[in-house]
């Protein structure tokens, strides 16, 4: 189960229990439709309460990624567990984003509204 969250910007996706594929795909449509208003997009992922994924999401995973490689700013993912990190890292080389993995939220979320470049995050 997810809960999405649209902020100007960012898309904020929280994960409990098995990230499923149609899970995966509530994500897209949500990004898809921040992305139509323009400009890049920054994520947020919490996977701290995430259980397990599906093989299919993992897939699905690198074929968004690979065609939104520019689309996105920043992508801060919230997890504790180090087999998560390992995914997120792997998948950064699919997107031309700027990536950090956080264990605490406020971290993620200062690091987010960061000045980039003498602009607001």
């Amino acid at each position: 189960m997810i809960v999405i969250e649209k902020q100007p910007e960012r898309v904020e996706v929280t994960v409990y229990a098995e990230f499923s594929l149609a899970d995966y795909q509530e994500f897209e449509r949500a990004v898809n439709e921040q992305l139509q208003l323009g400009g890049q997009v920054d994520l947020l992922f919490d996977l701290r309460e995430m259980a397990d994924f599906t093989l299919d999401v993992a897939w699905e995973d690198i074929v968004f990624a690979r065609a939104h490689a520019n689309d996105f700013s920043r992508i801060a993912v919230l997890t504790e567990s180090q087999w998560v990190a390992w995914s997120a890292w792997l998948a950064q080389i699919f997107v031309s984003a700027e990536m950090r993995i956080f264990s605490d939220e406020l971290d993620a979320r200062n690091w987010l509204l960061e000045e980039v470049g003498g602009e607001t995050a």
